[in-house]
């Protein structure tokens, strides 16, 4: 199986998440490798809600995940819950964001997510980047949503271990959360690790709707 990096075309990248955590959660994994194995590439990252405690944890996760520095943060402040009543507010942020960015791959959330704020990110991600091959990552939670992914990233050992150690290190808000746990993370990994037959048994998964290739 080719890495996602191996042979790609990739010059900027954009991570975008509704909360502080999302993207680490979804793809931090792949985030770190991404920016290990090709750091000429632009990564930019944006989060539409949070709060300056969730905001500050969140940069002190990336900071981990991308210790060299080489990445642009926006943080921005819609209400967490809310982004359907605020439809029109949060696609002018994705307008606004365009203006800035021009990214040849776009993590989002998984169209199929069954939180309110998840799904609308991702409608938006589609509707604003149409020339862009979108990837769209999952988050295990209550809602039991979890599809059937048809694309991964198989992640050392190494890497595994910086995600899930950002994660539990940077967001203490998130630490009484029955569910914000070492074994969890590295459970939904070791499942897609499993689906792909990745080395080290570990990987994250993707839905990818639609995927140009040229010869």
């Amino acid at each position: 199986m080719k890495s996602l990096f191996g042979n790609s075309e990739i010059g900027e990248a954009l991570f975008i998440g509704a909360h502080c955590d999302d993207v680490e959660i979804g793809c931090g994994g792949t985030l770190h490798a991404l920016a290990h194995a090709r750091p000429q590439v632009k990564i930019h990252i944006a989060v539409f809600s949070g709060d300056p405690s969730r905001s500050a944890e969140t940069r002190e996760a990336i900071g981990k995940l991308l210790p060299n520095g080489q990445y642009s943060l926006d943080i921005l402040g819609f209400r967490d819950g809310f982004f359907p009543h605020e439809w029109a507010q949060v696609k002018g942020g994705f307008e606004e964001l365009k203006t800035r960015v021009t990214p040849d791959v776009v993590f989002t959330h998984y169209g199929d997510d069954k939180h309110q704020d998840h799904c609308i990110l991702s409608e938006l991600t589609w509707n604003t980047f149409r020339n862009q091959t979108i990837l769209e990552y999952e988050i295990p939670k209550y809602d039991g949503d979890i599809g059937r992914p048809n694309m991964y990233v198989p992640l050392s050992a190494d890497v595994v271990q910086t995600k899930v150690s950002a994660l539990l290190e940077s967001f203490p808000t998130q630490a009484n959360k029955r569910w914000f746990t070492d074994d969890l993370f590295r459970g939904m990994m070791r499942i897609r690790g499993m689906e792909c037959n990745s080395p080290s048994g570990y990987a994250e998964a993707f839905y990818a709707r639609k995927f140009a290739m040229e010869w």
